[in-house]
């Protein structure tokens, strides 16, 4: 009866490890091929999307946070916020599902390496190398942050290159998923990488803004230029609390054949804090692609194709002012200033604000003229203007085009103010020395009157007394000398009196 048992359980031993066999390589309309690694969410294979015959990476939930549901509803949600992203410069997300309680992304497989990869090949690269990584990254980075999405943990681990040499951004939104949960937080895995996380990112991850994902490529930049992180420690929390200082020797200190100016826009990137630093990724692509250093193709890639950076004019070039022709030389930093200034000054603004009458009016205005207006104190810090009919208005301090205007004008009527403050406290204190001087007229006048006086009456007394002394002198002596006189003899009689 055993031996029987043992027979019979040995088919369907069989059938239940073919169907985990089954199960392990084949998930939906995804063939598994095999094992690339595990992350933080879960394990990545390499698969085949059968229906469309394609090669994706597939990224599956362990079963530990598949038990969340809070944390899969926000995976899915942030998956599928990425799956609208389309940006050659940006890991594309295909799709996202789940099968037999199984969760899973799948993403664009990129057929190459990490930029971590190579800097443990290379330890540092060229700064043309350098440039075109950072500035192609901003350009994926941008894309997302003008869908509202923050990556919050940029790293050389997360900037892939393919074969060919193309710069592609990953993880996307699936690094939100991670610093949103509280378990993983917990465990130190979910509030981005700290060797480039920015410091307001330590603080709170859940209120840091476009300007984190900046910092983070300013020290991968600084990284890729000098073979160092700028920050160190032996925790993170000491990592921290030296990002905190925001004391750190400089790229140019460290490799001296860096340029100052990109020096300057590395620094930029890693202020610490974040009003200091660049607002978006436009500005830092304007001010790297303003050097004309950056490499195209990368040097150290084989095999790796031209991709047009800073010359073909895409929708970001082009709102910075870039006028390059694909295949043509590289514009000037002065050239591409100058192109930017003419861009500014044409461009319209619907402006919001206050007339001569405290009436608030809406005008199209010019760069220009906003420019000249904000100069002559027609316009203040409290108008407000957008770029299209149908946008927000916000203040013009927030626009780069007027920013600095806006300060000056603010800053020279703070001037104005103090001037005017010190106007007025001279005219007090001229009024109040005239006062005292008046006040110390008539005290002297008072005390020479007073001090007249007193000599008359001290006179008048000398002379009362001496008329006094002229005229009764006489008859006080003689009154009082008969009076001692008498005073002498009165005894004498008493005694004669007493003796009769």
């Amino acid at each position: 009866m055993s031996e029987s048992r043992k027979n019979g359980s040995a088919p369907n031993g069989s059938q239940q490890a073919a169907k985990k066999k089954k199960a392990l390589t084949r998930v939906g309309d995804f063939e598994l091929k095999k094992k690339l690694g595990k992350g933080g969410m879960g394990e990545v294979f390499l698969a085949r999307q059968v229906s469309l015959d394609r090669i994706v990476a597939l990224k599956t939930l362990s079963k530990e946070l598949a038990k969340k549901e809070d944390f899969v509803a926000r995976f899915l949600r942030e998956a599928r916020s990425m799956a609208k992203l389309d940006h050659v410069n940006v890991v594309k997300v295909y799709a996202v599902d789940s099968y037999k309680g199984l969760h899973f992304a799948a993403i664009e497989y990129v057929d190459g390496k990490s930029v971590q990869d190579w800097l443990d090949k290379l330890t540092r690269f060229s700064i043309g190398d350098a440039v075109h990584i950072a500035m192609v990254s901003a350009e994926g980075m941008k894309h997302a942050h003008d869908q509202n999405m923050v990556h919050r943990d940029i790293k050389p681990d997360n900037i892939l290159l393919t074969t060919t040499g193309i710069v592609k951004v990953a993880d996307f939104g699936l690094a939100k998923v991670l610093d949103d949960d509280v378990s993983m937080t917990q465990s130190g895995t979910g509030l981005g990488t700290p060797l480039y996380m920015a410091p307001e990112q330590a603080r709170s991850a859940k209120t840091v803004d476009q300007r984190c994902d900046i910092y983070a490529l300013g020290v991968m930049l600084y990284h890729m230029l000098t073979g160092k992180l700028p920050y160190g420690g032996e925790t993170a929390l000491e990592l921290i609390i030296a990002k905190e200082t925001g004391k750190y020797d400089t790229a140019r200190k460290i490799c001296p054949e860096v340029p100052e100016r990109l020096d300057l826009i590395v620094d930029k990137m890693m202020a610490r804090e974040t009003n200091h630093r660049y607002n978006d990724c436009a500005e830092v692509i304007k001010d790297l692609a303003a050097l004309g250093v950056q490499n195209d193709p990368l040097s150290f890639v084989d095999g790796a194709l031209p991709t047009g950076i800073g010359r073909s004019v895409s929708p970001t070039t082009a709102d910075m002012g870039g006028t390059a022709v694909s295949g043509g030389p590289l514009p000037t930093s002065r050239q591409v200033a100058r192109t930017a200034k003419v861009k500014q000054a044409s461009r319209t603004w619907y402006v919001q604000f206050q007339d001569a009458n405290k009436k608030t009016v809406v005008d199209k205005l010019s760069t220009g003229r906003v420019l000249k207006m904000l100069q002559a104190g027609m316009l203040t810090a409290k108008s407000q203007a957008k770029v299209s009919s149908d946008g927000s208005y916000l203040p013009l301090a927030q626009f780069p085009e007027f920013t600095e205007a806006v300060e000056r004008q603010v800053s020279r009527q703070s001037t104005d103010v103090r001037r005017e403050d010190l106007k007025n406290l001279y005219k007090q204190v001229e009024r109040d020395q005239k006062k005292i001087t008046r006040w110390r007229w008539l005290t002297r006048k008072f005390r020479g009157l007073v001090g007249g006086l007193s000599l008359v009456i001290w006179l008048a007394a000398i002379g009362g007394l001496i008329w006094l002394g002229a005229t009764y002198g006489k008859a006080v002596f003689d009154y009082v000398g008969q009076a001692v006189t008498d005073k002498i003899n009165a005894p004498d009689d008493a005694t004669d009196d007493t003796e009769e």
